[in-house]
């Protein structure tokens, strides 16, 4: 019986030994290498699209990034080291994207760059959830006449290299047997110059960009978007596989941005939900003893600063593709899922 006393002893002091190096190995999270690199240097390096693309990312007057991508990064600035303004921009033409991913020439990549298997396959890369939801377009002008895909027969259509949208214009065409000439350009600025120089009798990349060009043709009027959508373009952030843990940051900070809708929250009111008693808001702002941000080695109140600072979701949204710019684009698809859009969190537990 004595023995048995001693045995069973042993085991409780044994299991308080590995609940109490579990709970060191909580509160001590290894922080990942890029995780590591972002908060020893004191900024987050994102890869933004060198052409400049209106809505989503553009140098103003001021000489400062602003756009829909670039608020993304600045949201993860904020997330990992409290301040939204430590980023420093990387421009990337699209042919440059995979190698700056592969060489870890940045951190992130918030570039209008579409979620496909071959890329998640063989980039080196980890997407982050879809921040903007879009299709492929095609733009003519009004003077050609055309109204519809089947009207291009025989046309000169202009389309970037080293993009999903050179694929699926000969998809597009193929699938309806138009025969037609691609006039192929290493860089958006230079296709879009093409088409306006009448080299092209149509313009083609995804429908957010045509209506980011179109705004700054000289006379819009004169274009015409064709009521067709060629593919599904999910847009989003992506980062190196060297480092799940950043991913992981990069991933809940834009389900935070759509969560923080979800419940309301936004920059202008956001202390008034840090004395909030509901236990879920509790949670996802990271007060008291909640541990959210802390299971990847951040504050774990970081949504606070990323809210507070460049705001939710439908912020980000309307403050560069809303009523109030020349874009005014409809949420669609990229409202909230209570919304019957497809912008849906997991749970912040």
């Amino acid at each position: 019986m004595f023995k048995r006393l001693i045995l069973v002893l042993a085991l409780v002091a044994l299991s308080a030994v590995a609940l109490s190096f579990t709970v060191v190995a909580q509160d001590a999270v290894q922080l990942g290498p890029i995780t590591q690199r972002v908060i020893d240097r004191g900024e987050l390096i994102c890869g933004a699209n060198a052409s400049g693309l209106a809505g989503f990312a553009v140098v103003n007057d001021a000489g400062e990034w602003e756009g829909f991508d670039v608020d993304v990064c600045r949201a993860v600035a904020a997330a990992v080291l409290g301040d939204a303004t430590k980023v420093t921009f990387r421009p990337l033409e699209a042919g440059e994207r995979q190698a700056a991913i592969q060489s870890e020439e940045i951190d992130i990549m918030s570039r209008n760059t579409t979620w496909t298997l071959s890329r998640d396959a063989t980039w080196g890369s980890t997407f982050a959830p879809t921040t903007f939801y879009d299709g492929q377009g095609i733009m003519v002008t009004v003077a050609s006449g055309a109204a519809t895909i089947e009207e291009l027969e025989g046309a000169t259509v202009c389309v970037q290299s080293g993009t999903t949208t050179e694929l699926n214009l000969a998809d597009a065409f193929s699938q309806r047997n138009i025969s037609y000439s691609p006039q192929v350009f290493a860089d958006a600025a230079a296709t879009w110059d093409a088409y306006l120089q009448g080299r092209c009798d149509a313009f083609t990349t995804d429908k957010s960009g045509l209506l980011a060009y179109k705004s700054q043709a000289p006379d819009p009027s004169q274009h015409l978007i064709l009521d067709i959508t060629l593919s599904k373009e999910p847009l989003g952030p992506l980062t190196p596989q060297s480092d799940p843990q950043f991913a992981d940051i990069v991933a809940w900070t834009v389900f935070g941005l759509i969560q923080a809708e979800e419940y309301g929250i936004t920059s202008a009111n956001i202390d008034e939900f840090l004395t909030s008693e509901v236990p879920e808001i509790q949670r996802f702002l990271g007060q008291g003893e909640n541990a959210i941000g802390s299971l990847f080695g951040i504050a774990n109140d970081f949504m606070v600063p990323v809210i507070r600072q460049v705001g939710n979701y439908g912020e980000i949204y309307d403050r560069n593709l809303g009523p109030d710019t020349p874009f005014n684009l409809p949420r669609g698809v990229n409202g909230l899922w209570t919304n019957g859009g497809l912008l849906y969190a997991p749970p912040f537990r």
